[in-house]
């Protein structure tokens, strides 16, 4: 075994979040803020941190042997219809810190990992009320960040529900917020909206580390090559800029590499969640550069002979998704029936599911998000702040007398957008 750096173990010693280091007291795993990993995005400059989406085990451990072998920090995360109380996956909210500390240990890990938690969906009072009572048991088993999504909500509201919640997030955890449901083309955020989430946010000296837009992408199966609009989400990062706040790309798995590396280069993102594309390469179906599942001339999907899972246990699989008359982006909620399946296949079949999970997210670290390199940017952050919390990277400039509850109802009147069609849009 190499021995750790000096740098590394005095990060380990100062950087690891109060949380982590109560459940994981002897552990050997860098496990950090969201805001750790945001911070050496920027140092860099034009760099994207991978958000790996942990659907399955196979995700977690070739995600983090790639982050390992690009040498830059990585957030692993779990969206709150994946890893929630209904949960379609077996890795949830509660569980996932304990998978990535282990994994860290047996690994020997050394780049720091945010235990993110995606996506938490706020549609009314009652998950409002719900959330209050579940958020502080997420931290309590690891989480160190995560993305409040009020989006669903009207702008008065979505700002009200993440005032509302956010005594229940501890001060040093990465924050998210979302303008503008997900939806793909339709309902796209505009710069006023944002600026009216983030504004409000900081007249109550709240300053999250990421935004996230409806800037034309879709989550799931994409057909499509409409993709992230690159210029909206340009524009709206530009006016955000007095207040620091970055971009979370969602949706990356519908885009192709090239649109990526223009998000990299054009605008202020510096986190990109990729979350069906792992998925499918895990199970070692065929994909195409943006990350979509190919299927054949009968519209199935492509089981790649000799990768992924077993080529019997896939016949099951799909025997099990025909009957329970599952189209193919219902596909996912299969990781909760067969995780347990896939984790008793040999070792050798193991490997090859964790490895095609490497090779796929190390070329976009390197060669896409522009993150190579970038972990010991991490635990310099951590280093010259002595401390697991790196502090806000905004400052307050509204004043909080124009910010009250009345005057945000009001001034939300103002606001012209089109929120694009009412349906489920779950994330």
């Amino acid at each position: 075994m190499a021995p750790y750096s000096a740098d590394f173990e005095k990060a380990l010693q100062v950087g690891r979040p109060p949380n982590i280091k109560k459940l994981f007291p002897n552990s050997k795993a860098l496990i950090v803020s969201g805001k750790v990993v945001d911070r050496a995005m920027l140092a860099k400059g034009k760099a994207i941190a991978m958000a790996a989406n942990g659907r399955n085990y196979f995700v977690i451990r070739g995600a983090l042997m790639a982050a390992q072998r690009a040498n830059c920090p990585l957030i692993i995360e779990i969206a709150k219809s994946e890893g929630g109380q209904k949960a379609y996956c077996a890795v949830n909210y509660w569980n996932m810190a304990r998978i990535v500390d282990a994994l860290c240990n047996e690994l020997e890990i050394t780049v720091p990992v945010a235990i993110h938690a995606d996506h938490y969906g706020i549609k009314n009072d009652k998950d409002l009320a719900a959330a209050k009572v579940e958020i502080p048991t997420m931290f309590e088993a690891g989480i160190t960040s995560i993305a409040i999504d009020a989006s669903h909500l009207p702008d008065d509201q979505n700002l009200l529900a993440n005032l509302d919640i956010n005594p229940s997030i501890p001060a040093w955890a990465g924050l998210e917020t979302e303008v503008g449901e997900i939806k793909g083309n339709q309902g796209l955020s505009t710069v006023d909206e944002a600026k009216f989430l983030i504004q409000g946010l900081n007249a109550h000296e709240i300053f999250p580390d990421w935004i996230a837009l409806n800037n034309g992408t879709t989550h799931g199966l994409e057909a499509s090559a409409a993709g992230i609009q690159v210029g909206l989400t340009a524009d709206i990062h530009k006016a955000l800029e007095p207040y620091k706040v970055n971009g979370a790309q969602h949706g990356t798995s519908g885009n192709s590499s090239e649109r990526l590396r223009e998000i990299a280069n054009q605008t202020a993102t510096t986190k990109a969640n990729v979350a069906t594309a792992l998925q499918m390469i895990s199970w070692g179906l065929e994909v195409n550069d943006y990350g979509n599942a190919q299927l054949d001339a009968d519209g199935n999907f492509i089981k790649v002979k000799g990768e992924g899972m077993t080529e019997e246990l896939w016949a099951e699989v799909v025997a099990y998704a025909n009957e329970k008359g599952w189209k193919k982006g219902d596909y996912k909620s299969l990781n909760l029936p067969f995780e347990n399946r896939l984790l008793a296949q040999p070792k050798e079949i193991r490997d090859r599911m964790t490895k095609r999970v490497e090779d796929f997210t190390y070329k976009m670290m390197t060669e896409v998000f522009n993150a190579k390199d970038t972990a010991p940017l991490a635990i310099e952050a951590i280093l010259k702040a002595g401390s697991h919390d790196v502090g806000p990277k905004g400052s307050l400039i509204e004043d909080p007398a124009h910010w009250t509850r009345e005057q945000i109802i009001e001034r939300a009147k103002t606001i012209a957008s089109d929120k694009g069609p009412e349906g489920n849009f779950d994330d």
